[in-house]
């Protein structure tokens, strides 16, 4: 665990959970496995608070327990899952763009509350649609459940693991903490729910009825509360098929790049077929046969099936080899590569990050060494066809930042200088991880920036959004326009135009945190694909 991961998690967990949370978070991402006493004890924090903060963060999937033989049980932090938090826009987007509204709002609800019932996420979600919806119009419950069984299906969402009946079944004291258990085929398994009914719109008055406390509403509502009907039954986002979906996607535009449009319409529809029967750490996609791939493609895809076969021989035959032929069968049986295809993206990667750091004349040495796999300087100096002082200085401003290595091959055992070959190569594995290590550090600045940007105009900041919601509720009132002028002068010129500054630039720092994960997830799933084959 780097520096930069361990700061960059803290900064996420304080950013969405507070100070205490992100406290005991980093404690235990830097100590590793802890029991709750020794927790307690270094980070000086009251057992109800540390209790607190490890129920928050076992319920978002950030800390797992485990019993040991003495039956003490340990509390261990998982930092790749912190650091999902910041693909947490990108999930419900792609939600957005496959399901709609509802989809988004689906995602949206799991990845803020961590699990939920199914029941609990559908009336939530419904009362939320049903509060931008114009007045006389609701969102019915069977259009949020019929989405949520969609996601289901295609493995967005899943169930959480149960506490085993035979645990609870055993007599005796009770374990010091339960045993989750979940077989594969309930993993997706909707539970057959008649929920009847539709969103409600919060109204104020329903908020704060006059003469009764809040706390004895509360017990009314408790008391009167129906059983649910699917308790115990909690669902959550299954964030491993929206990083194969994010994958799929990089696959896609990578051959529309290299080929055309068709070829990639046939790629997509290839991974569309095998995206729920391959793994997301399987090395190839399933087999799928010519004749198969033919009749899934698009309707409205006007292609022969001679033609699709000249694609698919054509894919095949590419030195990229993203695309292999497994077999004859069905006229010829084809696999997508995926290991393959992981590699060629984070080479691109490497290849683009070296042109725009050092420019097009080390770009092309960079290509070159990769190509040839080992070269001597002279060799880097005749092939890239570059002086031998530029060329020098290229390779030793690429080594220095460990975008390439130089490997010794003594003639002798003493090593003497004048009896050694120095070759120049580049490592893919070991270049992506100082890449991402960098990719980290960058994030963790980004966040930075935009904390202190927010922080230094808070009082305006408050000062806009008071007068926004003054604006609003006169609007709602049917207050005269020359009224709201005169609320909107209240923020002057020179105010509003750096309210638009602070806007920009949020926006810009935002949108660079988007863009440099994409960058994370291309070398994280090569990285993660390479020990998977070791």
């Amino acid at each position: 665990m780097t520096q930069a991961e361990i700061k960059l998690c803290s900064l996420l967990l304080q950013e969405h959970f507070g100070e205490i949370v992100e406290k005991i978070g980093v404690h235990l991402i830097r100590t590793g496995s802890q029991p709750l006493r020794v927790i307690v004890h270094d980070t000086k924090t009251s057992l109800d608070q540390v209790k607190k903060a490890l129920c928050v963060l076992i319920q978002h999937n950030l800390v797992t327990y485990q019993v040991h033989r003495r039956g003490t049980v340990e509390y261990e932090a998982q930092c790749s899952r912190v650091l999902r938090m910041l693909r947490y826009p990108r999930y419900i987007y792609t939600a957005k763009t496959l399901y709609s509204d509802t989809g988004e709002l689906i995602v949206e609800e799991l990845l803020l509350n961590g699990k939920m019932t199914m029941s609990a996420l559908v009336k939530r979600v419904a009362d939320r649609l049903t509060e931008t919806m114009e007045d006389g119009k609701t969102m019915d419950y069977a259009e949020v459940s019929s989405t949520f069984v969609r996601l289901a299906d295609t493995h967005f969402v899943q169930r959480c693991p149960l506490v085993s009946p035979a645990e609870n079944a055993e007599p005796g004291p009770p374990q010091p903490a339960p045993t989750l258990v979940i077989s594969e085929k309930d993993m997706y398994l909707v539970p057959k729910l008649s929920l009847i009914g539709k969103g409600k719109r919060r109204r104020s008055s329903e908020e704060d009825a006059p003469g009764e406390p809040k706390a004895k509403r509360l017990k009314h509502s408790a008391d009167n509360k129906e059983p649910i009907p699917d308790d115990g039954i909690y669902w959550q986002a299954n964030l491993d098929r929206f990083h194969q979906h994010f994958r799929d996607q990089a696959i896609v535009s990578a051959v529309a790049n290299r080929m055309d449009q068709t070829s990639s319409e046939i790629v997509r529809t290839m991974l569309r077929m095998s995206e729920i029967t391959t793994p997301s750490s399987a090395p190839f996609t399933q087999p799928l046969s010519s004749n198969e791939i033919f009749r899934s493609l698009p309707t409205g895809y006007n292609i022969s099936k001679q033609v699709l076969d000249q694609y698919l021989t054509l894919l095949a035959d590419d030195p990229l080899q993203f695309v292999g032929k497994s077999g004859d069968s069905g006229g010829g049986t084809y696999v997508i590569n995926l290991h393959k295809v992981l590699g060629s993206l984070a080479t691109a990667t490497l290849e683009s990050v070296v042109q725009e750091r050092f420019g097009s004349r080390c770009a092309r040495i960079f290509r070159l060494v990769l190509q040839k796999k080992h070269l001597e300087q002279k060799q880097v100096e005749d092939f890239a066809m570059i002086p031998a002082k530029e060329a020098k200085d290229m390779l030793y401003k690429m080594l220095s930042e460990n975008f390439i290595l130089l490997q010794e091959i003594p003639k002798t055992p003493d090593h003497a200088p004048s009896r050694t070959f120095y070759l120049y190569t580049v490592n893919i594995l070991s270049a992506a991880r100082m890449l991402l290590h960098r990719c980290y550090r960058s994030i963790a600045n980004l966040i930075e920036r935009r904390q202190f940007e927010t922080k230094e105009n808070k009082r305006l900041l408050e000062k806009s959004q008071r007068v926004e919601a003054i604006i609003a509720s006169m609007q709602a009132t049917g207050a005269e326009e020359a009224q709201l002028q005169e609320i909107e002068e209240m923020i002057t010129a020179p105010e509003r135009q750096q309210i638009e500054t602070l806007k920009r630039n949020v926006n810009k720092l935002d949108a660079s945190e988007i863009q440099v994960d994409e960058t994370i997830f291309l070398l994280e799933s090569y990285i993660e694909s390479n020990m998977k084959r070791q």
